[in-house]
């Protein structure tokens, strides 16, 4: 039986598949803060920005239009409101995206307890 100086077919399929995984595989996000707490200061940011935003707005709009606090506590309510959101969505997107050590194998519902 003559050797055939090519791979087999399933191992070259193996290799490219490898590859391929490789390269879709998520690189670490390198922050500036860097650690654990980086998070937390992205939403604390996110909080201030927010509230600070609506009462800047909230101000320009009562400056415009001259209608004294309204413009303002309307701003801040609704610049809180808007950023309470958005750091909750945050916050709820980050804890549900914890990876999966590679290797760990799939959980199994005990049904023991099903057994009288």
């Amino acid at each position: 039986m003559p050797q055939d100086s090519r791979e087999d077919p399933l191992g070259r399929f193996d290799k490219e598949l490898d590859a391929f995984e490789a390269s879709r595989r998520r690189k670490p996000v390198v922050n500036f803060i860097g650690g654990e707490g980086s998070d937390g200061y992205r939403l604390a940011g996110q909080m201030l920005g927010g509230i600070l935003g609506g009462v800047g707005l909230g101000w320009f709009f009562d400056r415009l239009m001259h209608t004294a606090p309204w413009g303002l506590v309307s701003g801040l309510l609704i610049g809180a409101g808007l950023s309470i959101y958005s750091v909750v969505a945050s916050a709820s997107r980050g804890s549900t995206a914890q990876p999966v050590p590679k290797g760990t194998p799939p959980a199994v519902p005990d049904d023991d307890d099903d057994q009288p």
